[in-house]
């Protein structure tokens, strides 16, 4: 009996360590920058491709109470929408197992630059890139 047992208890670890597995390989879902200040919401889209959107900021308005706006972008009938729900990435290809290259557009400054992501498990680095200079986002999941 004692060995039924200990089958069942590591069969139902391996079960469960197998599901948890899984659900690491998928970017899907909501995914926080390491400092905090930006949540996105990452699917898939056209396929295999992922796109993100902004699902949340750590300060979404101003000191004056106003939400925060896409002030910066070159096309100047989309300045009055608010940062939260903007279209980061839209359609990076995959590149590998776990890994895609695309465009990201940027709110802070209004430029869309070359982007490479990496999901590792929990973890998806994502690198953007003008010319030669990249800039690293550790995003982790949250959900």
């Amino acid at each position: 009996m004692v060995k039924l047992r200990a089958f069942i208890f590591i069969g139902g670890l391996c079960f469960g360590l197998q599901q948890a597995t899984a659900a690491d390989t998928s970017a899907d879902g909501l995914w926080r920058l390491g400092n905090g200040k930006l949540t996105v919401k990452v699917e898939y889209c056209k396929g295999d491709n992922i796109c993100a959107k902004v699902a949340g900021l750590a300060k979404p308005f101003h000191s004056d109470g106003t939400p925060k706006l896409d002030e910066n972008n070159p096309n100047k009938s989309l300045r009055q929408r608010p940062v939260i729900g903007i279209q980061l990435i839209d359609g990076m290809s995959p590149t590998g197992p776990n890994s895609w290259k695309g465009k990201i557009y940027n709110a802070d400054d209004g430029h869309t630059y070359s982007a490479y992501a990496k999901l590792n498990g929990n973890s998806l680095q994502v690198k953007g890139c003008w010319g030669p200079f990249c800039k690293n986002l550790d995003f982790s999941r949250v959900d």
